[in-house]
Order: C-alpha cells, then sequence, then structure tokens
C-alpha cells in the first residue's frame, strides 16, 4: 500500500510539472504573438503618418488656392481676372 502511494503521488508530482511546463511554452507563445501583433501596428501606424503628411501637404496646396480663389471672388473693383 506504501508503494502504491509513493507510485501515485509521483505521478501527481510528474504530471504537475508537466502541466506547469506545458503552461510556461503557452505563455511564452502568447507573449511572441503579442509582440510580433505590436511589430504589425508600429509598421501600419509609421506607413499611416507617411500618408498622412502626403494629404496634409495636399490639403495645404487646396486650402492656398482656395484662399486665391476667395479672394479673386472678393475682389470689389469688379475686374475679374
Amino acid at each position: 500500500m506504501r508503494n502504491l502511494a509513493v507510485a501515485v503521488g509521483c505521478l501527481l508530482l510528474v504530471g504537475g510539472i508537466s502541466l506547469v511546463v506545458i503552461a510556461d511554452q503557452e505563455r511564452l507563445e502568447s507573449i511572441a504573438a503579442v509582440k510580433a501583433e505590436i511589430v504589425r501596428i508600429e509598421r501600419a501606424l509609421d506607413e499611416s503618418r507617411g500618408e498622412n503628411l502626403e494629404l496634409a501637404e495636399k490639403l495645404t496646396a487646396l486650402r492656398s488656392q482656395l484662399a486665391d480663389q476667395d479672394a479673386d471672388i472678393a475682389d470689389t473693383t469688379g475686374f475679374l481676372p
């Protein structure tokens, strides 16, 4: 009976250790997946910043054209170009 208790205890110990190892591996895989997602999001953010700068330049040019056209329309002398 004592031998059976020792055998069952050893099996429980080995099972517990393997459970901890598997959980640790899953945790490491989850951390790696999160890091990969962070890298992907940072790249997407960098790309969108570049696109935003290009769009801001276009918007500035369009606003200056609009201001010029508004100035031409607001001409009170009656001589439109």
